[in-house]
């Protein structure tokens, strides 16, 4: 049976298809379709009002990804506020931190991609850079590209051994590491660019967007520690609430 992977979703006040401009829970589709390519069935967690859901949902899941998206509040990691941070958001931070921390606390296999990667940052103590340069295309809505280096030696290190040309846009980035993390990969201004907890469990954080490129090691690899946990639970915890 395929693992089923939760990808988290933004809340928008506003959007338009066809005839109608409505508030929507939406994802890029890039993101369920890497899913899909991995070997993974995608389902799309919309942000909850009650974050108290979080562990619920979890429950129900194989893997969990929480995906790219607007800054992450500062008053989160204990900073003032900077004039190029962008506008918060308040529902989507409180309820992918409730997610993170569930799959943090019941071994579920968690990827995070750009956004995703700085809240498991802040998530665990840690704090970010609020503006930097050079890791955007420098066009709107265009993603840029750039190589980043493993760190030989880590999770990260194993899947992807050589350095690798990668999608990117953000304009914030990991500042102090959060309590355990470990960094696994560097852009060339010195940038980290991957973190993950090592021990047993499976968590990673990748500052670039893997979803806007062909290659599907780090989504494979998510899916494959996801199987592999639900065989270890005698398809108990994920498959069966799915």
């Amino acid at each position: 049976m395929k693992p089923l992977i939760g990808v988290s979703t933004y809340l928008e006040a506003s959007a338009a298809w066809g005839a109608w401009e409505l508030p929507a829970a939406l994802l890029p589709a890039g993101y369920p379709r890497l899913v899909q390519r991995a070997g993974g069935l995608a389902a799309m967690l919309p942000p909850d009002a009650d974050p108290g859901a979080a562990a619920s949902v979890v429950d129900r899941l194989d893997g969990l990804v929480i995906a790219g998206g607007p800054d992450v509040e500062p008053v989160r990691y204990g900073a003032d506020r900077d004039p190029r941070t962008g506008p918060p958001a308040l529902e989507r931070d409180a309820w992918e931190l409730a997610l993170i921390g569930a799959a943090l606390a019941s071994g579920t296999p968690l990827l995070g991609i750009c956004r995703g990667m700085q809240l498991l940052n802040v998530a665990l103590g840690g704090t970010l850079v609020q503006h930097m340069d050079g890791h955007t295309s420098g066009v709107t809505g265009r993603f840029g590209e750039h190589p980043v280096k493993p760190v030989p030696g880590t999770r990260y290190g194993d899947l992807v051994p050589e350095e690798f040309t990668v999608p990117t846009h953000h304009h914030q980035s990991v500042d102090r590491l959060g309590t355990g993390l470990t960094p696994s990969a560097f852009a060339a201004d010195g940038t980290i660019e991957a973190v993950e907890l090592p021990g047993p469990g499976w968590a990673l954080g990748v500052q670039w967007h893997p979803e806007m490129a062909e290659d599907t090691r780090v989504m494979a690899a998510l899916v494959e520690a996801a199987s592999t946990r639900t065989a270890g639970a005698g398809a108990g915890a994920g498959s069966a609430g799915a």
